[in-house]
Formats: structure tokens, sequence, C-alpha cells
């Protein structure tokens, strides 16, 4: 059962320790399963069964505003966020030509006549008005910070906010005093600092709205698989046909698609062939060609053959809804290392605020003169350099660009922690069957024992397999129709699983399977065993077919490897995993697929129940298994694994199933997710290692470190455009992934085997 979820648009916050507080305030809320928020585009999503209201408002107590967004799926909402996010940054430009022209005038005047003091009564009258239009100009530009800074101690609590306005407050009511007060101060600290101020506030604004010009390219994914989605459909009513806007089109309606239009629903082709370009939904280049009764998606394209499609999904019904909800939902979790830094952030602002009055007080019992001065610059520097943006930034904007890129690919990746996990499988498990190979077997041969009648044989074959489920019987029966066999009535049917199947045809007593089925029932295949070899060794697999207590036929079948399948399994390899192919053949006929594919260890002969026993026994040595099937059969050994990779064909329910959803049949789209992994978890790292390292290694220079040996003091002006660079330093390494290319990769000779 799907679980409701719901979308909110903040105001206000401003760093990591705002994710913590909104995260947890929503979470105290009847009903909210879990709420999550992404710094990077300022939205939270909240599953669960809450009322929205009880949402905004726990969010408003909590000191932000909050705006539900009806749906996050559509191309308005995209475009309107886009409009919205342009307007801020216009607003941000404005704010910052304005603070910027105040503090660089004040600075120039200060470089070129050299004196900021406040010695003279008329010195007061100019600094008096000059004091007043910076306060002017910090209501004008700067008013978020400060009404942020309120709403944050009414809340009890601390953000980046509340350092900005500390440090800016700080530096304007001292200059502000020096002005009021001046015999008060020591001659040497009647200094004022209204251009640090202006020039502050300026230098924030200019690094915020570069981030968010540097921001809007990380939804760039989004609005792409939005756009595929097209605007109108031609359908056909009452004979005639006419063209109607999406959101008109009924359910089981009848479209006519022409040569090079989008299809715009999922349905089913009534009428008439072409081919259908799918490379937007599944990474797959290759037209796929589509017939009566083919299915077909919403936001693919047809290619050259007019169709009538029957419409069976419709607007957030369709596979590319999912997809979208799905890469929206990935983008908005966490990893486990983003939790990591929001809980450090928490705690960061108090012991900011700690170590900035710390600094201040030692520079007033321990410095030179003027000691109350530099004990002014030190607080606001230590406060302002501090600004712990760049590390909120650091986690959500790498996954949002990486997950992104995933899905370009044709990978769903399902939430931060498997993004996270997948980066660490050590040994990757494949599925033979449909993974490695087509998983269309076909019977290439048939060996005569004590029948006579080859066509004899693969009718009884066929018609014992017409009551199984198994992947090798539609290979049976379909031989059996192209030869225009019949099939017959079986009775007493009875699947043995893992060795094959028996039942009544005819009248006679039939067994069709594996060795093990024949050893069980006592029949003699010791004749045989040579030539059932011989096929194994040729990735045939064998199977016995006995009739009455005796070995009638060996029917060889085949399941084709995959044209890319080596190439993609050396690109594993050279990712670093340890490559395991399961499979339920005999262990010859998988020894003979694991040498052609280049695969060095396989477990050969596994029952369905047994595949999760060998994900397990893997993990207790300690390693951590990625586990790549159908996403049906190998259900309990995908759930089982790290990380489960299931192969759908994007229209069915793998694109729920699974942590990691590889759209296409490919195994280059396995190579591309942990490629992309990697790479964004590298990313993470790199951001959070330079965010660390900024606010570590800056602090304490801001606090005076460098002063007793240098004779510095970090200006509060240098540490304003150093925190506002430093987000930006962020956003623009999290846009290196836009660039980042999964496929390359080289070919070496495969390893001994080991055969288990």
């Amino acid at each position: 059962m799907k679980i409701p979820t719901l979308y909110l648009h903040i105001d206000g916050a401003s760093c990591a320790s705002c994710v913590q507080k909104i995260e947890g305030a929503l979470k105290q809320v009847a009903g909210v399963d879990d709420a999550v928020m992404n710094l990077a585009d300022s939205t939270v999503t909240v599953t669960g069964k809450a009322d929205i209201s009880s949402l905004i408002k726990a969010i408003a107590v909590a000191g932000y505003t909050a705006q539900s967004i009806r749906d996050v799926l559509s191309l308005r909402a995209v475009s309107e966020k886009e409009q919205a996010d342009q307007r801020y940054y216009k607003e941000l430009m404005r704010n910052m030509w304005v603070a910027l022209s105040l503090g660089m005038a004040l600075m120039l005047y200060g470089m070129v006549i050299g004196d900021m003091s406040v010695n003279s009564p008329k010195q007061r009258g100019v600094w008096l008005g000059v004091g007043l239009l910076t306060l002017a100009v910090m209501i004008a530009t700067g008013r978020n910070f400060y009404v942020g800074a309120w709403h944050s101690f009414v809340n009890h609590n601390a953000n980046m906010d509340t350092l900005i306005a500390l440090g800016t407050g700080t530096a304007w009511l001292y200059s502000m005093f020096v002005v009021v007060f001046p015999a008060l101060v020591p001659e040497m600290a009647r200094h004022v600092y209204f251009e640090a101020t202006a020039m502050i506030i300026g230098l924030i604004n200019l690094g915020l709205a570069l981030e968010v010009r540097a921001r809007g390219r990380t939804s760039e994914s989004i609005r792409r698989l939005i756009g595929l989605q097209p605007k109108m459909a031609r359908v056909i009513r009452d004979g005639e046909e006419f063209d109607i806007a999406i959101e008109h089109v009924q359910l089981n309606e009848q479209l006519r698609v022409r040569p090079g239009e989008k299809i715009s629903v999922d349905g089913r082709v009534l009428t008439g062939s072409t081919s259908v370009d799918e490379s937007m939904l599944t990474g797959e280049p290759m037209p796929v060609e589509k017939t009566v009764g083919d299915a077909v998606a919403a936001g693919t394209i047809n290619k050259n053959g007019s169709i009538i499609v029957l419409a069976t999904g419709i607007g957030h019904d369709t596979a590319l809804a999912r997809i979208v909800e799905l890469v929206k939902r990935a983008q908005n979790s966490k990893p486990p290392i983003g939790r990591l830094a929001d809980s450090i952030a928490a705690y960061f602002v108090p012991v900011i605020m700690m170590i900035a009055l710390a600094s201040a007080l030692l520079w007033l019992n321990l410095g030179p003169e003027p000691r109350i001065a530099f004990a002014m610059v030190s607080f606001t520097t230590v406060l302002i350099i501090a600004c712990p943006c760049a590390l909120g930034l650091a986690t959500p904007m790498s996954v949002m660009v990486g997950v992104g890129k995933a899905a370009e690919a044709g990978v769903l990746i399902r939430n931060g922690a498997a993004l996270q996990t997948a980066s660490k499988v050590s040994v990757m498990i494949l599925d033979k069957t449909g993974t490695i190979t087509l998983g269309q077997p076909k019977v290439t041969h048939i060996e005569l024992a004590h029948a006579s009648d080859a066509k004899s044989v693969l009718q009884l074959a066929a018609s014992l397999e017409s009551g199984s489920e198994h992947p090798l019987a539609l290979s049976i029966i379909d031989s059996a129709k192209e030869q225009g066999l019949s099939l017959d009535q079986v009775d007493q049917f009875k699947a043995v699983v893992g060795h094959g199947v028996q039942g009544r045809v005819r009248d006679k007593k039939v067994l069709f399977g594996n060795e093990k089925l024949m050893r069980d029932n006592s029949i003699d295949i010791a004749a045989y065993l040579a030539s059932a070899q011989e096929m194994a060794a040729s990735a045939e697999t064998p199977m016995y077919l006995a009739v009455d207590g005796q070995l009638a036929a060996i029917i060889a079948v085949a399941d084709p490897i995959k044209e890319d399948s080596i190439a993609a399994i050396n690109r594993l390899q050279h990712l670093g995993l340890r490559v395991v192919m399961l499979t339920g053949d005999n262990r010859a006929t998988a020894q003979a697929v694991a040498e052609k594919v280049g695969i060095t260890e396989f477990f050969a002969e596994v029952l369905p129940e047994e595949k999760s026993a060998k994900v397990l026994e893997l993990q207790q040595r300690g390693h951590i298994v990625g586990m790549t099937g159908d996403g049906i059969n190998d259900a309990p050994a995908l759930a089982l694994a790290n990380v489960g990779f299931a192969i759908g064909t994007g229209t069915d329910v793998a694109i729920e199933s699974a942590d990691i959803t590889l759209m296409r049949g490919s195994l280059h789209g396995l190579a591309d997710a942990i490629a992309v992994s990697k790479a964004t978890l590298r990313n993470i790292r790199q951001n959070l290692l330079g965010a660390f390292i900024y606010n570590t290694a800056g602090v304490p220079i801001a606090a005076g470190l460098l002063y007793p040996w240098f004779g510095v003091l970090l200006s509060p002006v240098i540490a304003g455009a150093a925190m506002a660079f430093s987000s930006l330093t962020v956003v623009s390494n999290a846009n290196r992934l836009r660039f980042f290319k999964p496929r390359s990769h080289t070919i070496s000779a495969p390893a001994r085997l080991v055969n288990k």
C-alpha cells in the first residue's frame, strides 16, 4: 500500500540547524511517519496521514513559514518555483548592490581619508547620519536575517540568522555607542565599523544570490522528466478525432498517435505497428518495435507508424509520473552521512556563540589596547565566519544532482540510504536468467535415447510444461507451437521445486527435469551423462525426459547471453566489485556462462529459497552485498541484500519494489548506478570536508590566533566574504556531478573460475 506523501515549501530556513528543528517539529505532529527536509530546494517531504494545516502550524511554531505544494509533479509547479527563485535572486542582487554601495563608499573613504574615528562634535554629527543610513540599509537589505534571528530567539533556538544578526548588530551597536557616548570609550577605540556592517550584509546577499542561481541547475533532471509529458493528446470519440489538453483524457479512451509524436498516456496498442523511442525513460538508445497488444509508456516518442492506443494509465498513474515522484522523493531523502552532518549542525551554532563570547572576553582581559575594539571585532568575525550554511548544503546538493544524473541513465534510486550503501557494495550477486542472459531460452536440439521421434518427445515435454511457471517451460512450449504441435491434457501434474515437473500424458507417466529428478526416480541416465555434460559445457541446459520409467530423450535449451553483459560485468569488476553469479542451472552450464562473461565465482544448482541464504552467507563474511534480479522470483534475496537492484521495464511493479531499479535490461545500468553512487558519495565527502575544514580553520583565525605572532586580526568584512563564498563553493562542487560520465571502462582478462 502506498504511503501518502505531502510536500511543503519552507520560507526562512537558512542552515542545517534549521533543517533539524523543522524535521523535529513535524515529527511531533500526530500521523507523521517521517519528515525529511531538503535545504537545497527548501522543501519538506512528509509521509503519513497528518493534516496539512497541522503541519503548517507546527512549522510556524518552530519559527518558519510553510505552504503546501499541491502538485509537485507538474511542469507548472516546477515553472512557478523557478519563477519564485528568479524573483528571489533579483531581490538578493538588489539588496547586495544597495548594501555594497554604502559599504564600498565607506571603505574607500577610510582608505583615502584614513579617519573613521569620532574625536570632534562635527565627526559625531557626520557619523550619526551615516549610522542612521546604515540602519536603514540593514533593515532594507538584511531584514530577513534579523526577523529570522528574532523568531529563533522566541523559539529558544539559534541558527545562521542568529549569527549574522548578532555579528552585524554588534558592529553597528558598538559604532553607535562610540558616536553617542565617545567619552565613555578609550580614545584609541573610538573607531566606527559601519562599513563592516553594510559590507557583510551585501556580501552575504551576494553569496545567497549566486547560490540560488547555482542551485537552480540541480533540478534540471526533474524538469526534463516532467517535460517529457506532452500537453495535448489526440482522442477518438464517437468516431471523430480531435486534440484536447492532456489533463482531460479519460481512462480507457482511444488515442491516435502519429509518427514523430509523444505518447501522452500509458496504454496498449489497439491497431497499427511502429517503433518507439524509449530512451528518455530507460536510457536505451535503440527504438523498440511495438505492435497490437504491446504496452507503451507516456513520454516516449512514436517514431514511424500511426497507432491507436487504449489509455490504461493517465495523469499521476503513468509510469513517467511514478518515476518523477520517485526521483523527487529520492532527491529529498538523506543518506546516513547527511543525517550525521545535520546532527552536528544542531549543536554547532550554540557552540560558536560560546566561542565568540569567550574570544571577546579573552581580548577584553588579556589583549592590547584598544581592548574593547579588538574584542568587538573578534566577537563579530567569529560569528560571521562560522555560519553553517555550507554544512547544511553539502549533502542535499550532491544527492539532488546524483539522483537526477542516475535517472537520466535509466536508474531509479529510491532513497539516500540506498545511494550511500550502493557506493560501498563489495560483492555484487547477479542472477543468471534474465539478468546476464536474455531470459528467453530456446530449444537448440534434441538427443534421442529410447524414443524414436523428436516431435513426439517435444510434444510430450511441451504438454507437461503447459502447467509449469518455470522460465524454461515457455521455451519448450514455444518450440512445440512453432512446429505446429498440439498440446495434450495433463493429469496428476506436480512441480518438484528445483528439480522439474511430472505428470501423466496420454496415460503415460512423464518426468521432465534435471539429473536430480532422474536419480530420485531411479531413471538410468548413465549412458547419456557425457552428452549432457557437453551440452552444459556449451552453456546449454540439458533436461531429461523420461517416459514410464525409461529415459526417452535429452532436450537442450540455451538462454543467449545479452550482447553487452561481458562489457558491463567488466565495468563492475573495474569499479572494485567482486561479481558472483547465482543460478539454479547445473554446474557445467553455469561454468560455461561464467567463462563467457568473465565471472570468476558462481553458485550453481541453487534452489529459489536458497538464494537469500547465499546473500546472508556473504554478509556474514563481512561483505556489503548487492543483489540483482528481476524483482519477482528473486524478491527474498533482493530484500535481504544490503542493496537490491531490480531489472525492470519501467512500466511494472519493479519501479516500486527495489532499492534501485534499472529501467532497462542491460547490466550497464547496474554499472552506471554503482559509478554514480560512488561519484555522489565522493562529492558529498568533498563538500563536508571542505565545510568542516573551513569552519574549524576559520574560527580560530577569526578569534585572533594569528595576532600574537603576525599581528593579524581578521576583518569582519573578509569573514563575510569567506562565509558567502564557502556556500557557493559547495554548490559549485555539487554541480560538477552534472558533467560526470559513468560510461568509462577497460577490458581485462578474467581470473580463475571458482565453482561453488
